[in-house]
């Protein structure tokens, strides 16, 4: 069969890039629709030949496993990369290193804005116009996004329209695109059969042709033409120059292929082994009581993900639709490195148009984490010490759900606490408090949240507190903790206690 687009090495892929290219890559963590070949061989290049350099790296969302096989952390050497325009970059430590080092400068933008903008740039228009960052981090009047102390263009400016405040985010050129899906056709169409999620691609593609750039497609298979229906093409041929066939391809970092993550064979959620009860699943068992049937829900990473377990284990997962910001509708969200993927998805669409339903208020309520939470209700999950994480979709969500919880231990660092017989009883505490009186980067503004008048909840295994325009009131504790040795000596601040105060429901605290 003869390809009528260039079919190329990875290694002959590599060679297209020029010293100081923007670089939009596709992809998730743990290298879910991730052209994985594609980067490992712009690292091959640069080893043996030490050129491109001072490359721009462009990419909505992590990139990397945390151990170093897939993902920017490919790419963490000296010389390769001046600039990391990044939606998240927990799964790339190496990376992150470099960049807390000063050895590359570092924007991190709202994964939904950066998802946008390469729409915005295949357009040929100006930047992305939005209220997502504002009062953040991210808002120019605070850090502007920047990362580190090297990093000082303005990426990001404030615009006043018609007597209201937006954050404006300028176009830039994307000189290669580094994509990547399922099959090719004879004509360079590509489809995503065996992806977890499409994600970005068929954007990042068009803001590379409108730049004058190239875009190069990583794909597992190639097939005759008429063998991919015009519907199921997610990056048509007029947007792709040549393809790099990779048969090792694999669909995440853990597993080959598992037909329930692309939806082609589901499995049954409820014969899923349950979680075990634990302070983590306390936390998850409280945050749904929030639920109701017919919610549309996003889920966090890390402790957020029990509340699909809860969700899955009581049978409500189908009266639900939980969603992941990674174009994810529908189905079980999976848990850990490859989060972004689910089983059972109902439908897969694009990151951008997600991102577009979740930023016009398409949210009922939405679940995440938290590292750092300040008497005001300013949440911090981006960048706590040493640990360099991002923002990722938090700033989107959490500024436009309509309810927002967010989940996590009161302490963190060395916490261990028995659960059983309808209380919890703190064995260890944390070294680290988690409720202190200023964070130390703002990814959720309270001010905002009480400005728009939205509704917002925090839940730990031993207190629950709700937000108000005067910061947060105390509303509940766990059976078996001393209101003030285990909850109020633990926080950096004294939080308003409710006159209302209540235990919260025990049955949360018995297996």
């Amino acid at each position: 069969m003869t390809l009528k687009k260039p079919v190329i090495s990875a290694d002959e892929a590599a060679r297209l890039v020029k010293d100081g290219d923007t670089v939009g890559m596709q992809g998730s963590g743990g290298g879910v629709s991730e052209p994985t070949a594609l980067i490992a061989a712009l690292r091959r290049r640069y080893d043996a030949e030490q050129c491109p350099k001072n490359l721009t790296l462009m990419h909505a969302t992590g990139l990397g496993d945390k151990q170093g096989g897939c993902g920017t952390d490919l790419l963490a050497v000296q010389g390769l990369v001046k600039r990391d325009i990044a939606g998240h970059l927990a799964m790339a430590p190496v990376m992150g290193k470099m960049i807390q080092d000063n050895q590359i400068e570092c924007y991190n933008l709202p994964q939904g804005v950066i998802s946008q903008l390469f729409t915005a740039i295949g357009a040929r228009k100006p930047g992305v116009i939005t209220k997502t960052g504002l009062g953040t981090f991210v808002d120019p009047r605070i850090e502007g996004g920047k990362m580190n102390k090297i990093t000082q263009e303005d990426l990001v400016e404030v615009l006043n329209l018609k007597g209201e405040q937006w954050l404006f985010y300028p176009s830039q050129p994307v000189h290669v695109a580094f994509i990547r899906g399922t099959r090719a056709d004879e004509q360079g169409n590509i489809s995503s059969d065996q992806e977890g999620s499409i994600l970005e691609g068929i954007g990042i593609a068009q803001a590379a042709k409108a730049s004058g750039g190239v875009v190069i497609a990583q794909v597992k298979y190639t097939v005759k033409d008429g063998e991919i229906l015009p519907h199921n093409v997610t990056i048509p041929s007029t947007m792709v120059d040549y393809i790099v066939v990779d048969p090792a391809q694999k669909q995440t970092c853990l597993f080959e292929y598992d037909p329930s993550i692309s939806g082609e064979k589901p499995v049954k959620l409820a014969e899923m082994p349950p979680e075990p009860l634990s302070i983590k699943k306390v936390i998850g068992l409280r945050a749904a009581r929030e639920l109701h049937e017919g919610y549309v829900v996003n889920l966090g990473v890390g402790i957020p993900d029990q509340v699909a377990a809860v969700a899955s284990e009581s049978g409500m997962v189908d009266r639900l639709t939980f969603t992941l910001e990674h174009g994810i509708i529908g189905g079980k969200p999976a848990a850990g490195v490859i989060f972004g993927v689910s089983h059972n998805p109902r439908a897969i669409i694009s990151e951008m148009e997600q991102f577009n339903f979740y930023d016009g208020g398409g949210l009922d309520i939405a679940f995440l984490g938290m590292a750092e939470t300040d008497r005001m209700g300013n949440v911090n999950v981006s960048k706590v010490g040493n640990l360099l994480s991002g923002c990722g979709g938090f700033i989107n969500i959490t500024q436009n759900a309509k309810r927002v919880v967010f989940c996590g231990t009161l302490t963190a660092k060395g916490l261990k606490c028995k659960v059983g017989d309808g209380k919890l009883t703190i064995e260890q505490e944390g070294a680290v408090p988690k409720f202190v009186e200023n964070v130390s980067q703002i990814t959720f503004s309270g001010a905002y949240a009480a400005q728009v008048g939205q509704e917002v909840l925090f839940v730990t295994e031993r207190a629950v507190f709700t937000l108000g325009e005067k910061g947060l009131t105390l509303v509940e504790i766990a059976p078996g903790v001393d209101l003030q040795k285990d909850v109020l000596d633990q926080m950096r601040f004294a939080p308003a206690v409710s006159p209302d105060l209540k235990l919260m429901d025990t049955s949360l605290f018995t297996e």
